[in-house]
């Protein structure tokens, strides 16, 4: 494919509308809302999200990453290595960003906050929940950090699942558990005619959330 050809490929967007009588007055609500119509349209991955982060240094790194819960409404709840890289870029600059996209239903939601580690009955909970094959993987696998073959990852796995083979389920790791993303901005983008696309955006001002218009 052409450059030329790559420029012109576009969809156009005209399923729904966006107005400010939409929206639920609370950011994390209206959120759900969302999401639970992305679950019933049968949206492939309707939970997975791009998390960004920012090392130290200021180098933004992007991946995407499944949610695994809304905690009190007030939380965007994921799981992951907590020596991974974004486990290290969060340890040092907690702020982050999540981008979910439903071109199904031609939506996005932006959401910007501060990360905090889960609690960690809520992580042993969630990692003792996941299938035993997972439990194993997250044990096995230094996240990030640099092998030689597919042969290490796979010795490394058999390894783990002896040593835990009379438990059931296994142990959650020390390196390996949950963290909220405490939303501070959510926008709301609803795909329209003309690249005219509606954006309602929240705002946390104290307790509340204050809601406006952004031009596309």
């Amino acid at each position: 494919m052409t450059d030329q050809q790559l420029a012109a490929l576009r969809q156009t967007y005209s399923q729904r509308t966006l107005t400010e009588a939409d929206v639920q007055p609370h950011a994390v609500r209206q959120f759900r809302a969302w999401l639970e119509e992305a679950i019933s349209a049968q949206l492939e991955e309707p939970t997975a999200m791009t998390l960004a982060t920012v090392s130290e240094a200021g180098q933004p790194a992007a991946r995407v990453v499944l949610l695994k819960g809304l905690p009190d409404d007030e939380g965007f709840l994921f799981f992951t290595n907590y020596d991974s890289r974004k486990g290290q870029e969060l340890a040092t600059s907690p702020l982050a960003a999540l981008t979910f996209f439903w071109p199904g239903l031609e939506r996005q939601v932006r959401v910007e906050g501060r990360v905090e580690k889960a609690p960690e009955s809520v992580s042993t909970e969630y990692f003792q929940s996941r299938p035993r094959a997972s439990q194993v993987g997250a044990w096995a696998s230094p996240q990030s950090q640099p092998i030689h073959s597919r042969q290490e990852l796979e010795q490394r796995e058999q390894e783990v699942a002896d040593r835990f083979a009379s438990e059931q389920p296994l142990p959650r790791p020390p390196h390996w558990g949950g963290y909220v993303l405490r939303p501070q901005r959510v926008e709301f983008w609803q795909g329209r005619p003309s690249r005219l696309h509606d954006r309602i955006v929240f705002e946390r001002v104290g307790l509340e959330w204050r809601l406006s218009r952004l031009a596309p």
